[in-house]
């Protein structure tokens, strides 16, 4: 007899192995996601088998070298995982390695080059006699797994397909089908902290300061960390107007060659104008003196940097620096490897003098790679504990395929599919930046001195 208090029931299916991996940049509670998933699949008999650094491993594999456990993959459902949920790190690592990259469209699908990777991942999972596939990553990941689903579709009829299920992971929240990412709040809370301790020193010591957080394509980060870190102001990629954007040819650091794009002209990069940044923090920061509050803290996404121009990036890097950078294909640069909150401080200092005809210092600093394995806030465990469990639930109880496990209101389970995530003509996840003019955007507006 079924109660309140009843345990899972084991239900009949085919899936006998899984696999589960873990790509991209660490996130706080991804053990938690890990520990609950195991522990699901090991209690229904289910061998659930860790593979250890992301795909770096599985696209390297070869027919005569089988996959070595401990060093290429560990067995889960072997493990101690006890305590696991609240550990810092990643029990079995992560890497950037991404079999899909070539794959652009539908019709590369079709290209026996284009798709060996895939290949070459679908023949190492298959030694191990894997029945699904767990994914645990950012949009890149979410789009590999759509991808490595697409291509099992295409496998001839009676061959083994693989399922394949993505669980979403980003610190910068960035994730369409999800109201939250596990991981997020924590790193929103250590950031906050220490927003917290350079307000103090602000007002001690009269400076101000300008923090660069992570977030390239949307500022949930920087925002989150900005309200519940009480600064003076927040500054997204979102909040620069078109009519303060222009563009310029990209140039080549390394040679200064202007670049090309695959029509031969000039490749064209979308730029803004930063005097417009640096004559709001300034507005701001005199709003907040007629308040009569001097202490100044801005929070600025690194994804601003990818917009920079060149004039710009020159004066925020060496000039060795400079000419390591390596623009993509879209003229865009390593924001990552940008640090320009110490070029934008000195340009806020000057404005200031300009207007008040007195001196003030504001320092540049960069926040990032400190929070990505900081210890999970509970409720990202809870949060990270249930997509996990989610995984299991998806695959076992309710025979799905090619989904991504999600949560909406109380932590209930969703299972959004791969087509309602992914612009499938583009074979590329959508994007989701704050809203410009959304609650969560008005919040910051509310918070800071009105000018």
């Amino acid at each position: 007899m079924q109660t309140p208090l009843s345990s899972p029931q084991k239900k009949d299916t085919s899936i006998k192995k899984v696999a589960i991996l873990f790509s991209g940049g660490p996130a706080p509670s991804a053990n938690a996601v890990i520990a609950s998933a195991a522990t699901c699949f090991a209690r229904a008999g289910i061998e659930i088998y860790g593979m250890k650094n992301g795909y770096s491993h599985l696209v390297d594999f070869q027919s005569d070298k089988p996959l070595v456990e401990g060093q290429d993959y560990v067995r889960l459902d072997k493990m101690n995982l006890e305590g696991m949920r609240t550990a810092q790190g990643i029990c079995i690592g992560t890497a950037r390695a991404n079999p899909g990259k070539a794959l652009k469209t539908h019709t590369d699908l079709a290209d026996e080059v284009k798709t060996a990777p895939m290949m070459t991942v679908y023949n190492a999972l298959n030694s191990l006699g894997i029945d699904a596939l767990i994914s645990i990553g950012g949009d890149d990941t979410l789009t590999t797994a759509a991808k490595f689903k697409l291509f099992m579709d295409k496998m001839p009829e009676g061959q083994k397909r693989i399922k394949v299920v993505h669980l979403p992971k980003t610190i910068d929240n960035d994730y369409e089908g999800i109201p939250f990412t596990f991981g997020y709040f924590t790193a929103v809370e250590l950031l906050s902290k220490q927003l917290r301790n350079l307000l103090a020193d602000s007002e001690a010591a009269g400076g101000g300061f300008v923090c660069q957080l992570m977030g390239r394509k949307a500022a949930w980060l920087a925002y989150g960390a900005a309200v519940a870190g009480e600064a003076s102001l927040v500054i997204g990629l979102e909040d620069v107007p078109e009519e303060w954007q222009t563009t310029e040819e990209t140039l080549d650091p390394e040679t200064g060659d202007v670049m090309l794009d695959d029509h031969g002209k000039p490749l064209m990069r979308m730029v803004f104008d930063i005097k417009k940044i640096v004559d709001h923090c300034v507005d701001v920061v005199l709003a907040r003196e007629a308040e009569g509050k001097n202490a100044f803290v801005a929070v600025i996404s690194e994804g601003l940097a990818e917009y920079l121009p060149l004039s710009e990036i020159k004066m925020c890097v060496s000039d060795d620096e400079y000419r390591s950078l390596k623009p993509d294909t879209f003229g865009h640069f390593p924001v990552s490897q940008l640090k320009y909150s110490s070029r934008l401080g000195r340009l806020i200092a000057e404005e200031y003098k300009r207007r008040t005809g007195r001196s003030r210092k504001i320092v540049g600093l960069q926040f990032g790679y400190e929070v990505r394995c900081n210890a999970p806030t509970a409720f990202d465990v809870i949060l990270g504990s249930q997509i996990g469990v989610g995984c299991y639930r998806a695959l076992c109880e309710l025979n799905l395929n090619g989904v991504m496990i999600s949560v909406a209101g109380t932590m209930n389970l969703t299972y959004p599919t791969f087509e309602e995530l992914i612009a499938m003509e583009k074979l590329r996840a959508y994007a989701r930046p704050i809203a410009v003019g959304s609650d969560m955007h008005q919040l910051a507006r509310y918070l800071e001195a009105w000018v």
